[in-house]
């Protein structure tokens, strides 16, 4: 069992140091993932990868039911809790902006169209995922790893247990689907 494994182990049977000590040592990997993930939504979002790191790691510490085998397995999971992070950003976002306390005003109104496109096409996406969910795990999962957590086949095949060739596989089934779920 390596370091960060033990460490993570320890974090979430409640050991506040060791959970210090796990996010000193995976804060670069996070921040390459978050940054991977930012990269796919473009600046539209208005998190940034500090901001998406921070926010993730505070609902790591709240899934204390979560065990990973490994630093594989922690940074899939990690790029499933980003994934919810920004589209709960943006749903909380649409939430406010038609009926929130305050109306959103924007002096540049291209920008405002411009979040409201993405923030659709976000939760499109999602929706879409969550389709694909029901119809094939293994399918949205290879997806969710590959394209939101940008991990390599394999290291998708090491988390999932499958060749590398069934992640190849699955991608190409996935991208039909979701494809034919977003052109519908």
């Amino acid at each position: 069992m390596s370091d960060i494994t033990s460490l993570l182990k320890a974090a979430a049977a409640g050991d506040r140091q060791a959970a210090d000590q796990a996010f000193a040592l995976l804060y670069a990997d996070l921040q390459r993932l978050a940054h991977s993930r930012m990269s796919r939504s473009g600046n539209m979002t208005m998190l940034d990868t500090t901001a998406l790191v921070h926010e993730s790691w505070l609902r790591f510490q709240g899934a204390s039911e979560a065990v990973f085998a490994d630093k594989q397995h922690f940074m899939g999971y990690a790029a499933r809790v980003m994934h919810s992070v920004v589209v709960d950003f943006v749903r909380a976002r649409k939430a406010a902006k038609h009926g929130g306390e305050f109306e959103h005003v924007t002096l540049n109104t291209a920008l405002g169209d411009s979040l409201s496109r993405h923030d659709d096409e976000i939760l499109r996406v999602d929706e879409a995922m969550q389709q694909l969910a029901v119809a094939d795990r293994r399918l949205h999962d290879v997806v969710e790893l590959r394209y939101f957590g940008g991990l390599s086949e394999l290291e998708i095949a090491a988390i999932l247990g499958v060749t590398e060739r069934t992640v190849q596989r699955d991608w190409a089934k996935a991208r039909l689907f979701l494809s034919s779920s977003l052109n519908s």
